[in-house]
């Protein structure tokens, strides 16, 4: 404020001299600026002694009025949130980060090469606005591709919508199914992102629990073990109400790949709900199934070893949208690529609403896309394909991975009987490295844990960054607030393996830390 008044003060003073200059001084002028003066210098004095209203409460929380209904449906909590506290925790101390899902890698030359290539391609216009529903170079591209994934020809002008990144094309089909009131369920653990959209579409969200089955049924033992769909219990849970059911295979934060089964229970689970209800299928990881289901060699689909597409399912394409994106295959989050497929009824609103949030995609990134999706299929550093050699590094990495944890005392999914795609190991604690998290930080308030308490789970998260030099993620967030409060998440953390081999062997030098310590005696280490 006291630059404010400064600028004022000089101002004045400058309108003072040129006035003086100019027309000399008669007395009415003189008399005019004078007041003027004044005036000007009491308004700044009296905003100056004002303490500028702060937009939160007492308790953090913003102040409800004049927000709009966006901010409304989220609720008005402006509190950090997993990632942004555990942002701040990998910036003040030194890990090793196996949090956040990205790789710490180039993409594949091929890709960077057809970038550099779009970008310099004056003749294409790459650097312009293009077709705001999809760059036609790449739906072409996709069109191709999906026909081959779903056994069906697919139109790349109406059945196809390109949007910024998986998210957004998350974004806007619940932008353009949900009314307000309208229920979406989601399977829990589940994505954090799915939440808060459907709030900002105006529904509710419903969280039906998939099931842990551990290998070992004895409480003695903490062994690892499956997450199972159970058809009953996706039956109490969809309603006449349900507008959208959110499936993400492979899934995180669990690696999860839902069975041929379980997917005919939430296919026969929509004759009891609305009858406009569409499946969005997130397929971001798709590409990365590092342990197929040994029964699908028969039903795999063109690179996609494994997976089963949702909308491939008898009767339905009517009734899903596919959503996907470019980041998670190529090692390039930030090409920020998505795009949600879908038959012509659906894909219509998702094309009128898009100018109206984003005009386009990155051009250039778009026709970079088209140009390295072909050349993916082609044989990769002495394998079939790209896609064959992602899925051949990726499983060295979680072997890798999983090999340090047990040594560590987590125990973690058996891959042989367990199919598995994405790349985060969801693992359980063990009760060594239970007994090792200073009873000092476990259930203590943490404004960014849900509930604002950290649980077994958080402080385990926050204590291995602070004191062992590593990041990963508490299972808390993935839950419901009710669950989490129950307890089901206390067991659970998430790891990510979509780091180089470097960063995970430091990784795992930083969990033998743990093993040692397991053997302190019991004194000692309560002594610390």
């Amino acid at each position: 404020m006291k630059f404010v008044s400064h600028i004022l003060s000089a101002a004045l003073s400058i309108a003072t001299i040129f006035s003086v200059l100019t027309w000399g001084f008669p007395s009415n002028t003189q008399i005019r600026i004078e007041r003027t003066q004044t005036v000007l210098r009491e308004r700044v004095s009296d905003q100056g002694s004002q303490t500028p209203q702060s937009p939160f409460d007492s308790s953090g929380n913003l102040l409800s009025g004049g927000h709009g209904e966006a901010i409304l449906r989220l609720g008005t909590a402006a509190k950090p949130t997993v990632w942004t506290e555990f942002s701040r925790l990998s910036q003040q101390n030194e890990v090793v980060n196996l949090g956040q899902g990205f790789p710490d890698w180039l993409p594949p030359k091929f890709a960077v090469d057809s970038l550099v290539e779009a970008a310099l391609d004056s003749a294409s216009y790459p650097h312009q606005y293009t077709r705001t529903a999809g760059h036609p170079n790449l739906v072409q591209q996709l069109a191709r591709r999906y026909r081959t994934h779903l056994g069906r020809d697919i139109d790349p002008m109406t059945e196809i919508s390109v949007t910024v990144g998986a998210s957004q094309a998350l974004y806007l089909c619940l932008q353009t199914l949900v009314k307000p009131g309208d229920d979406v369920i989601v399977f829990e653990p589940f994505f954090d992102l799915y939440v808060n959209q459907i709030k900002l579409a105006g529904g509710n969200p419903v969280f039906v629990p998939l099931r842990f089955v551990p290998y070992n049924e004895d409480e003695n033992v903490i062994s690892g073990g499956e997450w199972v769909l159970e058809p009953h219990t996706l039956k109490q849970y969809i309603s006449t109400k349900t507008r959208a059911i959110i499936l993400n295979s492979p899934h995180n934060p669990t690696g999860k790949i839902f069975t041929r089964d379980e997917m005919e229970y939430i296919a026969e689970a929509l004759e009891l709900a609305n009858p406009d209800c569409v499946v969005l299928s997130d397929e971001v990881y798709k590409y990365i199934v590092h342990s197929p289901p040994k029964e699908r060699a028969a039903e795999e689909s063109l690179f996609c070893r494994g997976h089963v597409h949702f909308a491939s399912l008898p009767g339905m394409w009517d009734r899903t949208i596919t959503i996907s994106s470019a980041g998670k295959t190529f090692s390039a989050t930030g090409w920020q690529i998505g795009w949600c497929i879908g038959p012509q009824r659906l894909m219509a609103p998702i094309h009128q609403l898009l100018p109206y949030v984003q005009f386009c995609a990155s051009t250039v990134v778009q026709e970079a896309l088209a140009r390295a999706l072909p050349r993916a299929d082609e044989p990769y550093l002495g394998h079939e394909s790209y896609y064959d050699y992602l899925r051949v590094k990726y499983t060295k990495k979680r072997d890798k991975l999983a090999t340090a944890l047990k040594a560590a005392g987590f125990a973690v999914p058996d891959y042989d009987r367990t199919p598995g795609g994405g790349f985060f190991i969801f693992a359980r604690i063990g009760k060594e490295i239970r007994d090792q998290i200073p009873v000092s930080r476990i259930s203590v308030k943490n404004d960014a844990a849900p509930g604002g308490v950290a649980r077994q789970d958080w402080a385990l998260c926050q204590w291995l960054a602070e004191e062992r030099g590593l990041l990963c993620i508490p299972a808390s967030p993935f839950f419901s607030l009710e669950s989490s409060e129950a307890g089901k998440s206390d067991e659970f953390i998430r790891i990510a393996f979509c780091k180089t081999d470097e960063t995970i062997e430091a990784a795992a030098e930083a969990l033998s830390s743990l093993k040692i310590a397991s053997v302190v005696p019991d004194q000692e280490r309560n002594s610390r």
